[in-house]
């Protein structure tokens, strides 16, 4: 079964405060989830028309796990907090086999 990957490229982030509040609610849930992170702002080479911005990649078991984690109230309970602190790129997406 493939797994799931959340990919969150941060454009902008302009309330660091709601970032922290943010991070503190989302670490625990995606944890819950079953979520491991593998890469979370460390550097960053960017190519062709890419930004050289914080990253975060984050491996879940299945696409589908991946998908309800995002749904789920306690990773939702931490976008709220998130709410306009950032602008970034939240993606979901399927690995291969």
């Amino acid at each position: 079964m493939p797994k799931g990957y959340w990919v969150s490229a941060y454009r902008t982030i302009s309330d660091p405060e709601k970032l922290a509040a943010y991070n503190k609610l989302a670490a625990p849930a995606v944890k819950a989830a079953g979520g491991r992170v593998l890469a979370r702002g460390g550097r960053v080479v960017a190519h062709d028309a890419g930004i050289a911005e914080r990253t975060v990649l984050i491996e879940f078991d299945s696409f589908e796990q991946a998908v309800a984690a995002h749904e789920s109230a306690a990773y939702q309970e931490a976008l709220v907090a998130l709410s306009d602190g950032v602008e970034r790129d939240f993606r979901i997406v399927e690995g291969i086999d």
